[in-house]
């Protein structure tokens, strides 16, 4: 019993948990200042990225050997010291300070199911090969805006919703066959813009032309059973109409093994001409069946005005329910 007290004594110097404190991983302030983007190329997968990056960090250490993880073409990146001077700026509260000017081609899955209402997240992630997430943690600079995107930026055609700078964990969930050597988990810095078509394009471009569609073939309805050639030719025109719309945009998309947004409106559009189309082929049989029962033609007239009100109804509740 008397020996209890040395025993706990040897058992917390030499236990590896008592006998020795985790080092701290260092951190690096880093920001990102967009300068230019372009050829989003959706069949390639990939945009163009023009952007500033600085780096801020205290310690006998350089963090600037970064790799961005989502980069193709990888003889293309350009990395230029915007001084040229490969030793770090000292900062006044001792802080060593380097910006570097990027440019390069980088890959993006371009996702359009809700086409021309879709919004991507163009990203650029940034890692260090060389040390893991236990060593080295990159983190948004808190001393000033760390994702910035030029002011006079302007994408044709697209609107800019935003920008930021994220930190999370990459496990890659493998030590690439060195377990000795290579982490499975890193520190990733995600530089990301958001972009969206604007809804303008959906309306006037996309949705207003179709609608013109739909009043020329639910015209059909509106005219009197008794003209049976006029009535055939305009649900029959409407669906020729709808078919070239519908090509006009789907040549300026990469092929994709799903339906997109506009596809499921334009399905609805050919759905609803086809009833139209066999309502009228319905009506003119009623009509050569029963020439002189007015009344009943009459009836049928009125009944076919409601239900083109009814179809023009359906169509905007399906493009409201798909939207």
């Amino acid at each position: 019993m008397k020996n209890l007290p040395l025993i706990f004594a040897l058992l917390l110097v030499t236990h590896p948990l008592w006998g020795q404190t985790q080092a701290r991983p260092h951190k690096v302030r880093t920001g990102v200042y967009l300068n230019n983007l372009y050829d989003l190329n959706m069949n390639a997968h990939s945009f163009y990225a023009d952007f500033y990056i600085w780096f801020k960090w205290k310690g006998d250490f350089d963090p600037t050997n970064v790799e961005f993880v989502n980069s193709i073409e990888k003889w293309s990146v350009t990395n230029n010291s915007f001084d040229g001077d490969s030793t770090p700026v000292k900062l006044k509260d001792g802080t060593n300070y380097r910006i570097f000017r990027i440019e390069g081609r980088f890959f993006h899955s371009f996702s359009l199911n809700r086409f021309p209402l879709d919004r991507h997240d163009l990203d650029i992630q940034i890692e260090n090969p060389d040390a893991d997430q236990d060593s080295l943690v990159y983190l948004p600079d808190t001393t000033t805006a760390a994702a910035v995107i030029r002011p006079s930026l302007n994408l044709v055609g697209w609107e800019q919703l935003g920008s930021q700078l994220v930190h999370k964990v990459h496990d890659y969930g493998s030590n690439f066959g060195n377990p000795e050597e290579n982490a499975h988990t890193y520190s990733n810095l995600t530089f990301s813009v958001s972009l969206g078509r604007p809804l303008s394009f959906f309306i006037l471009k996309m949705l207003l032309p179709l609608m013109v569609v739909m009043f020329m073939s639910l015209g059909a309805l509106t005219l009197h059973p008794d003209h049976i050639d006029t009535r055939s030719s305009l649900p029959i025109g409407g669906l020729l109409t709808a078919v070239f719309l519908e090509q006009s945009y789907s040549d300026a998309l990469p092929d994709s093994g799903y339906m997109v947004l506009m596809d499921k409106i334009y399905l609805l559009v050919y759905i609803l001409n086809a009833l139209v189309m066999l309502h009228v082929i319905v009506a003119g049989n009623i009509v050569s069946n029963n020439a002189q029962d007015r009344a009943r033609i009459n009836r049928l007239d009125r009944f076919e005005t409601k239900l083109a009100i009814a179809y023009f109804v359906i169509f905007w509740l399906g493009v409201w329910w798909l939207v």
